[in-house]
């Protein structure tokens, strides 16, 4: 009578993410550019897809990858609405400046005597960047 086969199973990875920190990312992104081909290389030897080590480049090129993009929480006041701010464009007649007045404009004090007005009509992307932009002075 034959012997059944035996199998061994062992288990290599649990599918848990690893959470790097941003000391590992930088440290792994800095190695990965010492020569050529050396991401393939630099991602097996740290454990990552080649996918994973080239989004923390990019992110490292845009500046994402340092310690200064954590959100920042600022202090927020609540002032009775100021007259509004002429841009010298005309304002659309659409809407009674009773319903501007009622959307309100928001102030946003960032320090150091900056400050930003924005009311309801404002660019939320064109926003973005002007307050990243600003708090990085």
């Amino acid at each position: 009578m034959p012997m059944p086969k035996v199998s061994r199973l062992e288990v290599v990875s649990t599918g848990a993410r690893r959470r790097w920190t941003l000391e590992e990312k930088q440290r792994i992104v800095t190695e990965s550019y010492g020569g050529p081909r050396l991401v393939s290389v630099t991602a097996r030897r740290n454990g990552l897809s080649t996918s994973q080590l080239f989004t923390w480049r990019r992110l490292a090129r845009e500046g994402k990858l340092s310690g200064d993009a954590a959100p920042v929480l600022v202090p927020v006041e609540i002032t009775p609405a100021a007259a509004p701010i002429s841009s010298g464009a005309p304002q659309s007649v659409s809407s009674p400046p009773a319903q501007r007045a009622r959307a309100g404009i928001i102030e946003i004090e960032l320090g150091g005597g900056c400050r930003v007005r924005v009311d309801r009509d404002v660019d939320t992307e064109a926003q973005q960047r002007v307050l990243e932009l600003l708090t990085r002075r």
